[in-house]
């Protein structure tokens, strides 16, 4: 068995990392920390869970977790695993972290979007990027995953096949983005609160979104060029999904749907739908898949990909559910194979 920890277990992430690894037939839960709720019964807080986790939370102590686990997920906010992290990987704990501590591999890019320096700049290059799409060897390798973030997941995995064979212009990219409103997280905010969210939608931080610098390195890696992406998020009224619509200017003719379907086709969480479809956020709601699908309006230049995920799993705590599946020699799809539920 696998014995795993989780450090922020009060947040949605947090809450999706338990009831997905309750039900994991290779994981025993055996600590989840929270400052502000130590002692007090996950199924209190969380009543989904009764009858599924009996265990309280404890104190995040970095000595007592090493000691009893063999994966520590991070569930914190920004700033808060890098401080902690070095300690674990010294006693042999592998390290799962869903903040951005340890995504970007400049440090002076992540002092830039985060406001502070970072407290382990030497560990940023041995993390290894969680997009298995992507990364699957080394992340089978690694003891420090930086989970990918959810719009990052969504906005890469449209784009990618179309940059790693060079097929358009890597400085005319554009992702619209929507997310729901558990993307903000678990804490009290006006924007998000019911009469403020509901019955509207708007954009935010048009003029540089946080994981901005995130998706332009990953794309950069997969096009092995610069890249020019506008990314406008957007906050829309409802709990949980992403859906993202991409733009970009192809330069050579290709037959796209058969590119996305060969692409894809190994991969157990990602569907390329037929010729035509539009993806639903509540096809995704509560799995760990990301549905593409590709369009070519008038059989112009302009390629449009329809991407949608549950920010809360495949762009979450599904995915790293599924790097810790690659670290520790399971079957990848492992405790993730939950139907979408509809409605």
């Amino acid at each position: 068995m696998i014995r795993a920890g989780i450090v922020g277990g009060t947040g949605y992430t947090g809450v999706e990392l338990l009831r997905l690894l309750a039900n994991h037939p290779n994981v025993e839960i055996v600590a989840i920390t929270s400052r502000t709720e130590a002692g007090r019964p996950v199924s209190k807080l969380f009543p989904n869970l009764r009858g599924y986790l009996d265990i309280c939370f404890t104190e995040p102590e970095p000595a007592q977790l090493a000691a009893e686990c063999d994966v520590v997920f991070f569930a914190t906010p920004h700033g808060v695993a890098m401080d902690m992290v070095p300690a674990l990987l010294a006693q042999n704990t592998r390290v799962i972290d869903l903040s951005a501590d340890f995504r970007l591999a400049d440090p002076t890019i992540w002092e830039q979007w985060y406001g502070r320096p970072h407290a382990a700049p030497h560990l940023l290059a041995e993390a290894v990027y969680g997009l298995p799409e992507i990364n699957r060897e080394a992340i089978r390798q690694a003891r420090l995953i930086a989970c990918p973030g959810c719009y990052p997941t969504a906005v890469q995995l449209g784009f990618l096949p179309l940059l790693e064979h060079q097929l358009v212009d890597p400085s005319r990219l554009i992702a619209d983005a929507k997310s729901g409103a558990s993307g903000a997280g678990r804490k009290a905010a006006l924007g998000t609160l019911l009469c403020e969210a509901g019955e509207n939608f708007k954009a935010y931080s048009v003029s540089g979104h946080r994981h901005l610098p995130e998706i332009i390195q990953g794309l950069q890696w997969a096009s092995r060029s610069s890249v020019d992406l506008t990314f406008v998020p957007h906050l829309i009224p409802m709990i949980r999904g992403i859906h993202a619509t991409l733009y970009a200017q192809l330069e050579h003719e290709v037959d796209l749907q058969e590119l996305y379907e060969q692409r894809y086709a190994p991969e157990p969480f990602v569907d390329v739908l037929p010729p035509g479809s539009h993806p639903e956020t509540r096809s995704v709601r509560g799995n760990n898949m990301c549905r593409l699908a590709i369009h070519r309006p008038s059989a112009g230049n302009t390629v449009i990909v329809l991407s949608v995920t549950d920010n809360l799993i495949k762009g979450a705590s599904g995915q790293a559910i599924q790097n810790m599946n690659l670290m520790f020699g399971q079957e990848e799809t492992r405790g993730l194979t939950h139907i979408a539920v509809i409605p």
